[in-house]
């Protein structure tokens, strides 16, 4: 464990306490003597965090301390770049050039160490195959999304009939080549999912489901559950 990572956890450890800790149990949780304690909480204290107490009364963290954006593990570090990498190559152009974006953002926050771990992490996401007009479906769905806008689509079902559904859009599910809208259709009364290679065209409704949008989230991860389903369905 790095000491990055170690005045992590005791900030962790501290958060998950209301009461103070004795400094010989916060050295024995993180495997260090009492002397090392005391200089990573006067580290932390020299950086803000608002920890009281003193040898033999133990210490407590006050709330409202927010941890300083260089503190990642490396792990965490390597899980960001990585699945930044994958939003930059697999998905649709606005979310592509957001994903470069916040790489940039990060390394510009980043300490020395940090940043040189970073910069050699070698895990990578192989490129995409979604088309063109699909993410710029997808862009248009995360939109509706996002502002709780109905959308009007023209879909063709796996028997090649095409219907319109004019639907409130939930969720967006990003697969291996292909990806998965879910939505409540008004015209079936429930929730359905689509493959966006199959919507025909997609517009945004003068309609709008205002404030409904974080229940009808809660609605259908029941409705799935319902059905035994953890994950998106593929279509």
């Amino acid at each position: 464990m790095t000491r990055t990572e170690r005045l992590l956890k005791l900030l962790q450890i501290l958060r998950g306490h209301r009461l103070p800790v004795s400094g010989q149990v916060l050295a024995s949780d993180l495997g260090v003597s009492l002397r090392t304690l005391y200089r990573d909480i006067a580290t932390l204290q020299g950086q803000g965090a608002d920890i009281q107490g003193e040898p033999g009364f133990g210490y407590v963290l006050k709330p409202g301390y927010l941890l300083p954006t260089l503190m990642f593990t490396s792990e965490e570090l390597e899980a960001l770049l990585l699945g930044l990498r994958w939003v930059e190559r697999r998905t649709d152009p606005a979310l592509s050039v957001a994903a470069q974006s916040v790489q940039g953002k990060l390394r510009s926050v980043l300490g020395a160490q940090a940043l040189e771990h970073l910069e050699k992490t070698p895990l990578f996401a192989g490129p995409g195959s979604i088309a063109v007009d699909e993410g710029a479906t997808a862009q248009s769905l995360r939109e509706a999304i996002r502002d709780e806008h109905k959308v009007v689509i023209d879909y063709v079902d796996e028997r090649k009939s095409l219907t319109q559904r004019t639907v409130r859009p939930v969720a967006l599910g990003y697969f291996d080549g292909f990806q998965v809208l879910a939505a409540w259709c008004d015209l079936r009364g429930g929730f359905r999912h689509f493959r966006l290679e199959r919507i025909n065209r997609c517009v945004r409704s003068t309609e709008r489901f205002t404030g409904q949008g974080g229940w009808l989230l809660a609605q259908w991860h029941a409705y799935n559950k319902t059905r035994g389903i953890v994950a998106l369905p593929t279509g």
